[in-house]
């Protein structure tokens, strides 16, 4: 008997949030080159932003327009299941994937706590403070009302750190120009 035990696969369930940026790409494919394991059975959910049908001024005077932009959501949505279900089926993992509604934050803690999650990856715009405060941050409603371990991956370093110099380099460049016009006016 504890022959079979040691044999038994742990099975994990892992939330992962997609939708169609780079950012849910990068998390999906750290998931899969860095914590994967065999057993691990995937639950994608995805939270459609019906941003287009809110924000369209003849919303309330065009119902074909409504419509139109609804169904070009859903041909969105279609798409991107395809492609995270042939992702799924091509490195042998098993899953689903979960459209849910409401806000992204909020609809990925009710699949994880409806699922049993066992933990929840998600990617990150990396926005400032400022923005964060004002966009809200996805990730950071996960890591803070999530009852399981929240794993955030974040891009490349690397490429990030190498243009944020480059900008602050640039940002000494102007303030050296404005130190030598305020020289100027003295």
């Amino acid at each position: 008997m504890a022959m079979m035990d040691s044999l038994a696969v742990e099975r994990r369930i892992v939330v992962i949030a997609v939708d169609d940026s780079d950012h849910s790409e990068f998390a999906f494919n750290f998931y899969l080159t860095e914590i994967k394991k065999n057993g691990d059975i995937l639950i994608l959910v995805y939270v459609p932003e019906y941003h287009k049908v809110v924000q369209a001024p003849v919303l309330l005077t065009d119902p074909g327009t409504v419509s139109q932009l609804i169904k070009e959501e859903e041909q969105h949505t279609c798409k991107l299941v395809k492609r995270y279900s042939d992702r799924m089926q091509a490195v042998g993992l098993t899953g689903k994937m979960k459209q849910m509604s409401g806000k992204p934050g909020e609809a990925i803690i009710e699949a994880a706590i409806e699922e049993n999650a066992d933990m929840i990856v998600v990617g990150t715009r990396g926005l400032g403070k400022v923005k964060r405060t004002f966009l809200g941050s996805v990730s950071d409603y996960c890591v803070h009302h999530s009852p399981v371990p929240v794993l955030v991956c974040k891009r490349d370093h690397h490429k990030h750190d190498k243009h944020h110099k480059q900008h602050k380099n640039d940002d000494h460049a102007d303030d050296e120009q404005r130190d030598d016009k305020i020289d100027d006016i003295h």
